[in-house]
């Protein structure tokens, strides 16, 4: 019996499909699920695509909040619900935010979001428009009411992903500092608060290494505490002769410094395989933004954007993943 701890919670109700015979554990770490893309594009009135989204366990049941991008390719994002974590109801109208300050500035756009809950409260953090792409922060308690937050970052920053629980004294993220346009760099960089408002002690994790994560990476969904260290799975990109390739991994970080990488996988886990992945808006894409974990069996299901159209669900083991991490370390 692997002695791994996840510390997480039970979800007896996590979407699940076991592996299919098909599927070779030597060649395929995680599987997707047979129904996939299980969000598709127009699943609102008025959206072009759904993808880059989050979702966590709520009462009983599942909630999240949707990348929605209109007929007009305007970006933002939506609240939605699910009794079984597969079959979404997504709101037609964006999430309309109470400020918790009326001097904050409005958003020009709104993208790719995370969702944790800590403490007492559901936050969320997006790339948010303003003066060009940053860290947007806000909360919910009932996936009803919104409230936001001042934006955590100067421009220009994306991939935010939160912490679930505060490192020493103070709440953290990852985040990945870029530029005005369609960063042709980008390195993931570790920053702490005592507020969620003022953030500093920024320390570098980790930069594109080559092959499918030559061009630049990212964090993917929340970090998630195991008794081995920080699970992150990440994005890497590829620039090739036909433009970027988008894929993912994962790495261990250290429990109490996290900006301190203890193994990083060589190999990708997933890759655009899929003809969903494969043809979009932006083909070639697949982007992790959320996982799910059942503690008790360490199920895990992540979902992810495909080709900036639709969304996915993959599946696989917690503890699985962690040892070929460290066997297949770069």
């Amino acid at each position: 019996m692997n002695s791994l701890i996840v510390n997480g919670n039970s979800l007896p109700n996590i979407p699940w499909e076991d592996r299919p015979a098909s599927s070779n554990p030597e060649r395929e770490l995680m599987w997707r699920y047979s129904g996939n893309p299980i969000i598709p594009r127009n699943l609102t009135t008025h959206s072009n695509s759904i993808f880059n989204s989050a979702v966590v366990p709520f009462k009983g049941a599942f909630a999240g909040v949707f990348r929605c991008d209109d007929t007009a390719r305007h970006m933002d994002i939506h609240a939605g619900r699910s009794r079984d974590g597969i079959n979404w109801e997504i709101g037609d109208k964006p999430i309309q935010f109470i400020k918790t300050d009326p001097a904050l500035p409005d958003s020009d756009y709104k993208y790719d979001p995370r969702v944790i809950f800590i403490e007492d409260r559901y936050y969320i953090i997006w790339c948010n428009g303003y003066h060009g792409p940053n860290l947007g922060i806000g909360y919910t308690y009932d996936f009803e009411k919104f409230h936001q937050m001042e934006n955590a970052l100067m421009p220009y920053n994306r991939n935010g992903a939160l912490f679930p629980r505060k490192i020493g004294k103070n709440y953290a993220m990852f985040s990945r500092p870029s530029d005005s346009g369609h960063t042709p760099f980008g390195d993931i960089f570790y920053s702490e608060s005592p507020d969620l408002i003022y953030w500093g002690k920024h320390r570098h994790v980790m930069a594109p290494s080559g092959g499918w994560q030559s061009t630049k990476v990212g964090a993917g969904p929340c970090p998630i505490e195991t008794s081995e260290g920080w699970l992150l799975f990440y994005h890497g990109v590829l620039t090739s002769c036909n433009g970027f390739v988008y894929s993912f991994s994962a790495a261990l970080l250290d429990i109490d410094q996290p900006w301190k990488v203890i193994a990083r996988a060589n190999p990708y886990i997933i890759c655009p395989k899929e003809i969903y992945e494969l043809a979009g808006d932006v083909p070639n894409v697949t982007f992790p933004c959320a996982a799910l974990i059942d503690q008790d069996t360490n199920k895990i299901a992540i979902y992810y954007g495909c080709a900036d159209t639709v969304t996915g669900l993959v599946f696989g083991k917690v503890d699985e993943i962690v040892d070929w991490i460290k066997k297949n370390r770069m």
